[in-house]
């Protein structure tokens, strides 16, 4: 066999064992936190908390996202039936021009939530900086957390690993084909998480003094 063929042929096996690894992966975390996953508010038990999980409130097209609003709506929703107390809305303010949390707050008091049912968190970088810090930052151990349900397992495997009693609500999904889309995404980011919890033991990228709620 050639030196050609030879190099190939690792290639292949290397590729294959890899798309393996990220099926198992998601086969992995999906089945250790779908029993946890509820597509009801009315079934959703009750927690003090509710996490809700960021992202930008507009398209690059301008109109609004489907997956902000609806995460909205659905937090909205579990305050009025009395599932939670209290939100803390997490996520990215990397620079003054874009501000998760701060638009998430404006989309909630927009729906009669009080300011004083809501805590930001600026530093909800990524989804393992959301949920870890839900825990060590602002003190809660158990929470509903609010986000679509190809995400929901993902933010709940990693709160798993740090001891959350954590349940997920999933919001509606964005129509095809943007669902697609997000959801090859979420795909590779299951095992990336497996490998920062496991394998990297990748810390959030800031803690910082405690806000107990």
């Amino acid at each position: 066999m050639s030196v050609s063929r030879k190099i190939v042929r690792s290639i292949v096996l290397v590729a294959g064992l890899v798309v393996v690894l990220v099926i198992l992966s998601n086969i992995w975390i999906i089945l250790a936190t779908r029993s946890n996953v509820y597509d009801s508010i009315d079934r959703v038990p009750h927690k003090k908390v509710g996490l809700v999980l960021g992202t930008t409130n507009k398209l690059r097209t301008g109109e609004q996202n489907p997956y902000f609003a609806e995460r909205i709506n659905t937090a909205a929703d579990l305050y009025s039936q009395g599932k939670i107390e209290h939100f803390i809305l997490s996520g990215d303010n990397n620079t003054v021009y874009y501000n998760e949390p701060a638009k998430m707050k404006e989309a909630l008091m927009g729906k009669g939530i009080p300011k004083e049912a809501i805590t930001l968190d600026f530093a909800g970088f990524r989804t393992l900086d959301s949920v870890v810090r839900c825990k060590e930052v602002f003190g809660q151990d158990e929470i509903i957390i609010i986000t679509q349900q190809f995400h929901s397992y993902r933010a709940l495997f990693i709160g798993d690993y740090y001891g959350l009693d954590a349940v997920a609500i999933a919001a509606s999904n964005a129509p095809f084909p943007s669902s697609i889309r997000v959801t090859l995404r979420e795909f590779i980011a299951r095992p990336m998480a497996i490998i920062d919890l496991y394998i990297l033991k990748t810390p959030p990228k800031f803690l910082g003094k405690k806000e107990i709620i």
